[in-house]
């Protein structure tokens, strides 16, 4: 009688892996399908809040004529989070779920900055806007023509906010209305202020030129005003940021120096207390040491 054959280890293991690697293809393709049929429902939650995304990241990039689709930069963010996701079950990855944390608000953070920038060249740039326009009002009795002849000798970004404003009034928009949502559009308190010089002088009449070099000049003089106090300040900010990072910095340090340092908070309801309250005393730091460096210009 011939016994039966033995699977040896080495046989076992090759079968184990494929078997393992059958059911992470298995799951990954659930997810997948599971993930693409809510998102393509239009009755789901899940379609709902990804259309109000996408609409919220379009709504922010066009005032910065910037048209990129947003529900390009929806699935981008969905797909680095599902390689993020798999690359955790592969291989165990630290803190995966921050990193998607971060994937979820880079682009809107990112949006930000790009619009804070945008708004500090348009400031840059709009004495010389507004002496250029003072010096087109002296050749040309229209304020109209003038804004023409003054979009050929500004740079973008003005200028793309310019011969919009210019396409607007072609189509039927009155002068007021399209400063109107120029300002709008920018959100910059030195952009008001300078429309505002340009259509209260057009309405009351006067040396409109003049009141523009004026308004040029004084846009010009507060620029340098507020490049004196950020200078002034800018020791304030760092130590502001130093004192913002060193809580997490030495929570980080302890934790890998002496590990379960902190453990006895994590065991009690008073450990639980002392977290709470030393992080609402952190954030009150935070935010009042952020009011005494925010000098209103």
């Amino acid at each position: 009688m011939i016994a039966p054959a033995v699977p040896r280890l080495g046989d076992v293991a090759p079968l184990t892996d494929l078997l393992k690697w059958g059911a992470i293809v298995a799951s990954t393709l659930g997810l997948f399908v599971l993930t693409w049929s809510l998102a393509s429902d239009p009755s789901s939650l899940a379609y709902r809040y990804y259309v109000r995304y996408t609409s919220m990241l379009e709504r922010k990039l066009r005032p910065m004529f910037i048209f990129t689709p947003g529900r390009v930069i929806a699935l981008g963010q969905a797909l680095v989070a599902f390689l993020v996701l798999l690359m955790h079950v592969l291989f165990t990855v630290d803190l995966w779920w921050a990193v998607i944390l971060l994937v979820a608000i880079a682009p809107t953070i990112y949006i930000e900055i790009q619009r804070r920038k945008r708004v500090e060249k348009i400031e840059e740039q709009l004495d010389g806007f507004v002496l250029a326009l003072a010096n087109a009002l002296k050749t040309t009795p229209s304020i109209g023509a003038a804004f023409g002849s003054v979009a050929a000798v500004i740079q973008d970004p003005i200028r793309q906010e310019v011969d919009l404003a210019i396409k607007e009034m072609k189509v039927g928009s009155t002068l007021d209305q399209a400063l109107l949502h120029m300002a709008a559009r920018v959100g910059s308190r030195q952009l008001d202020s300078a429309l505002s010089a340009i259509l209260i002088g057009r309405q009351v009449g006067g040396n409109l030129p003049k009141v523009l070099e004026t308004t040029a000049s004084t846009l010009r003089e507060m620029r340098r005003l507020e490049g004196v106090v950020r200078t002034k300040t800018a020791e304030g900010r760092m130590q502001l940021w130093v004192i913002g990072a060193l809580p997490a910095a030495l929570l980080i340090g302890l934790s890998v120096l002496w590990p379960g340092y902190f453990d006895p908070l994590q065991q009690s309801a008073s450990g639980y207390i002392i977290i709470f309250i030393s992080v609402v005393c952190w954030v009150t730091a935070l935010v009042l040491a952020r009011k005494v460096l925010a000098v209103d210009m």
